[in-house]
C-alpha cells in the first residue's frame, strides 16, 4: 500500500502536523487502509518530542502530534516510503543529492497544487504567524489530496 513520508528540518513542526492531516483526511476520504504517513527531518536529533506551541497550534487545527519523537532521515526510512513531500526546496534538493536513488520519489509539498512551486515557512521562525502558516499548508495538503494520492497509489505500483 501507499506511504507518504513529509519532511522539513527538525521533524518538530511541519512534518509532523503535516502527517497528521494527511491521515486525518485519509480517514475521512475512507483511503486509509493500508496507508502509511510518516515525518523526518533532515537535520534534527532523534527522539525529541514536540514543541509545546507545535501540539497547540495541532489541536487548534483538529490534529494530535502529541506523542511524536523526531527521527532523521536515513536511506533505510525513505527506502519505506513511495513519495517524499518536502517543505523546502533546501529539504528536496539535499534528499535527491544524499540518496539519489530516491530522486523521483522527492517533491516539494507545494508541488502538488499549482505549477509554481515555494518553501512552506517554518512557523519556529514567525511565532505570531505559526497558526496560519499551518493552517495554509493543511489546505495545501487538502487541495492537492488528488495529485498525492495519485503520486503515491502510482510510485508505490511502480515499486512493487
Amino acid at each position: 500500500m501507499p506511504a507518504v513520508l513529509f519532511v522539513c528540518t527538525g521533524n518538530e513542526y511541519r512534518s509532523p502536523i503535516a502527517a497528521a492531516c494527511l491521515y486525518k483526511l485519509l480517514r475521512t476520504q475512507r483511503v486509509d487502509a493500508g496507508w502509511r504517513v510518516g515525518s523526518a527531518g533532515t537535520w534534527t536529533i532523534p527522539g525529541r518530542p514536540v514543541a509545546m506551541q507545535a501540539v497547540e497550534n495541532a489541536i487548534l487545527l483538529g490534529l494530535s502530534i502529541e506523542g511524536h519523537r523526531t527521527q532523521l532521515i536515513t536511506n533505510f526510512l525513505l527506502e519505506d516510503y513511495d513519495l517524499i513531500l518536502s517543505m523546502e526546496r533546501g529539504h528536496k534538493e539535499a534528499i535527491q543529492v544524499e540518496f539519489p536513488p530516491m530522486r523521483k520519489h522527492v517533491y516539494l509539498l507545494s508541488e502538488m497544487v499549482g505549477n509554481i512551486p515555494f518553501d512552506i515557512p517554518d512557523p519556529q521562525s514567525s511565532p505570531g504567524q505559526a497558526y496560519r502558516i499551518l493552517h495554509e499548508m493543511c489546505d495545501l495538503i487538502q487541495q492537492g489530496f488528488p495529485r498525492i494520492k495519485q503520486l503515491a497509489e502510482s510510485l508505490s505500483r511502480s515499486e512493487a
